[in-house]
């Protein structure tokens, strides 16, 4: 190994545990949650929370903000929302005694962006955000608008609420690097929010990377290799989900409409290489790619009515496609 990509594979891991245990001094619990998050960002992906109100979701991408020393922006996603209201819009300003159209930028110009309840805005109002997580740009007027990178939008929903909301289609679910599920903490962790946040002072977070860290991380990321055998597994895998391929479980075939995306793909491919590095390797092992696949592709996939009928979990379909590629 080079002595350069040496030095940029130890940095990594230990940039990585910098800002986990920053962002640990305020987030109780939720281990495997923060550490999917800082994963996801490594690898420049976008991340979508689901969990019930008050666990914690919002505080987490504040955390993670703060940890990183980024610009923090928050929409607040309701069925009245316009496009405008999340990109930009253009505006009639006075400029040397002449009045003219100016371009002002929506709350998406920020690095990291919390669209709270995203499934409560309009389908015309969440596709706006589709050119924004894909292409790092907004377009207003005819005009494209670069945003400042590091990029990242943090989404959550409610799963418990139907009544005045659109669910997400599946073209922008893939636009999600991960979808992860908030759960409740336990007890203990339970006595430690109250500790931590029932008093007069909060615990402080100071800015431990910044952006350009993250940047040269996902630059570290794509020099890890990946022995053929080992993408070939992945490979298998992701295919796997897709009912209409010959070796597919039988779960599958019977309840899956549609299988994950090579999208999905390439989200397993860069985070198995984050937990080669956290795990001291400088290759991938099945065993990454394996522990990254459910959060990687059961938002991906598309159950069948069979499926939706008997209440099979995406996971359990997932893991049976991590079974049949071996």
């Amino acid at each position: 190994m080079p002595a350069t990509l040496e030095t940029d594979t130890a940095q990594f891991a230990e940039t990585f545990s910098r800002i986990r245990d920053e962002v640990g001094k305020f987030i109780v619990g939720q281990k495997d949650i923060v550490e999917n998050v800082l994963t996801a960002i490594c690898c420049g992906g976008h991340v979508l929370l689901e969990g019930v109100p008050g666990l914690g979701k919002t505080a987490l991408v504040n955390t993670l903000a703060k940890a990183l020393d980024l610009k923090f922006g928050r929409i607040q996603f309701t069925p009245d929302l316009l496009p405008s209201d999340v990109v930009g819009t253009q505006v009639l300003a006075e400029r040397d005694g002449r009045r003219e159209l100016i371009f002002q930028p929506g709350p998406v110009f920020c690095n990291i962006l919390l669209a709270d309840e995203i499934n409560r805005a309009t389908p015309k109002t969440q596709s706006a955000l589709l050119e924004t997580m894909q292409e790092k740009r907004v377009t207003v007027a005819g005009v494209s608008h670069p945003l400042q990178l590091p990029f990242f939008v943090l989404a959550t929903q409610n799963p418990i609420e139907n009544d005045g909301t659109y669910p997400l289609p599946e073209a922008q679910l893939d636009r999600f690097f991960f979808k992860l599920n908030v759960t409740l903490p336990d007890h203990d962790e339970f006595a430690e929010i109250l500790n931590r946040t029932g008093g007069n002072s909060a615990p402080e977070i100071k800015p431990v990377a910044h952006g350009e860290d993250i940047i040269r991380m996902g630059q570290t990321l794509r020099e890890i290799p990946v022995a053929k055998d080992v993408q070939d597994h992945l490979i298998k895998v992701v295919r796997n989900t897709h009912p209409e391929n010959d070796k597919s479980p039988e779960k599958v075939k019977k309840y899956v409409r549609h299988g994950a995306s090579p999208r999905a793909a390439q989200a397993m491919l860069s985070a198995a290489r984050v937990r080669a590095l956290l795990d001291g390797r400088f290759h991938v092992a099945r065993e990454d790619v394996d522990a990254v696949a459910p959060p990687a592709l059961c938002h991906r996939m598309i159950l069948s009515f069979e499926g939706e009928a008997e209440g099979i979990k995406p996971v359990d379909l997932v893991r049976s496609a991590i079974r049949g590629a071996y």
